[in-house]
């Protein structure tokens, strides 16, 4: 049998200097025995899996509301995408891979139903009362509400998984940090950079992927855009009269191997150019470590501004959108007014303990779409069966 101490050596004979060693993590908040068989980050990843937060994210929106079919990516499938490039990314560059998924797995926890634009709409919703970031709402998960053990509330994850949850930062993710223990001015580990990158080219890869099956994207149109155009005349050119749709999956395919491939070489350009020797002097850099070079910036802005323009402004979007900013904004404020209509543990909560408002927001950020839309249908249809 392997055990975790054997774990812990494997780790620091094989990972890079600059890599986190599970045998050298800074702890949990609440000190607890090793598990005889898992090193830390492994253990933090099966909590994470484990955790009701987790499967709720099956039934959460990427782009697309769940019953606009099966098809498209949930807020689950891009959160395993994730993991997997993160992974990857890990493995290659010999960084600690289970810390990187396990903070892969744990990123999206705090968001709400129906996307960013349900983010946007809490944040608005909560601005009284200190407003809303679902960063903060994942560290808030996993530290506060999930209740699954005697000892502590939420789930002790180590230090690092913490921190690489809480500045998780990416085009669609500034990070709150006021008022965090954690939120210490120094970078966050390679692994955690590792995470924020491999978000970016899991959702602008699926949601090409999404918005050419749904029709809002069109090929022609993509024509336009240097990377997708590029890329696609490669695999045509490598494979004459292949398949429209098999087309489309080997593009998609190759357009992450060449952005991970930046991806690795340019990393090692920058830890070299550097001379980070250990994962202190990451902490200590002023700018990222993991990242585009200069050119694959270039040609990725043109692609999001692309996705941008054509998918998530498409008018198809932007009606469940409005739908949605709706729908969470007579939930709140329904439940804000007369919090008899919750669950009587969570109205008890209130009476007892006060905090109505930030209560009610943790209540619909767990959320979700069609709990949301159901809710939504007992209090305001009534026809339906409360």
């Amino acid at each position: 049998m392997i055990t975790r101490e054997e774990y812990e050596r494997r780790e620091e004979e094989m990972l890079a200097p600059y890599a986190v060693r599970s045998g050298r993590s800074r702890g949990r908040v609440y000190p607890e025995e090793p598990c005889p068989f898992r090193a830390c980050f492994q253990r933090d990843r099966d909590r994470i899996i484990h955790c009701e937060a987790f499967r709720r994210l099956e039934y959460k929106t990427q782009v697309f509301v769940n019953h606009e079919g099966d098809y498209y990516r949930t807020r689950l499938t891009h959160t395993l995408e994730v993991a997997q490039i993160s992974r990857g990314l890990a493995r290659t560059l010999r960084l600690n891979e289970d810390l990187a998924e396990a903070i892969a797995l744990a990123h999206d926890l705090g968001h709400t139903p129906f996307g960013h634009r349900g983010e946007t709409a809490l944040n608005d919703l909560m601005t009284p009362y200190g407003g809303f970031e679902h960063n903060r709402q994942s560290y808030r998960v996993v530290t506060l509400i999930e209740k699954r053990y005697p000892d502590f509330p939420g789930l002790n994850l180590s230090i690092e998984v913490l921190e690489g949850i809480v500045k998780h930062a990416s085009e669609y993710d500034s990070p709150d940090l006021k008022g965090l223990a954690i939120a210490a001015p120094r970078y966050p580990s390679l692994e955690a950079q590792v995470v924020n990158v491999g978000d970016e080219v899991a959702y602008m890869n699926h949601d090409l992927d999404d918005g050419l099956e749904s029709g809002m994207l069109r090929e022609e149109d993509l024509e336009d855009v240097r990377l997708w155009r590029e890329t696609r005349t490669r695999v045509m050119k490598g494979s004459p009269g292949i398949r429209t749709r098999i087309a489309k999956y080997r593009t998609i395919s190759r357009l992450i191997h060449t952005l991970v491939t930046d991806l690795q070489r340019e990393t090692k350009r920058r830890i070299d150019a550097l001379q980070i020797r250990d994962a202190e002097s990451v902490a200590k850099t002023a700018e990222p470590l993991v990242a585009f070079s200069a050119e694959m910036v270039a040609a990725t802005k043109e692609l999001k501004d692309f996705l941008f323009a054509k998918l998530y402004r498409h008018y198809r979007v932007e009606r469940m959108a409005d739908k949605s900013t709706r729908i969470l904004g007579a939930l709140f404020n329904t439940y804000l007014n007369n919090p008899k209509v919750l669950p009587p543990s969570l109205e008890r909560a209130i009476r007892e303990e006060g905090n109505a408002a930030r209560r009610v927001c943790d209540y619909i950020a767990g959320m979700t779409d069609r709990f949301a839309l159901n809710e939504h249908a007992k209090l305001f249809d009534p026809n339906e069966r409360v």
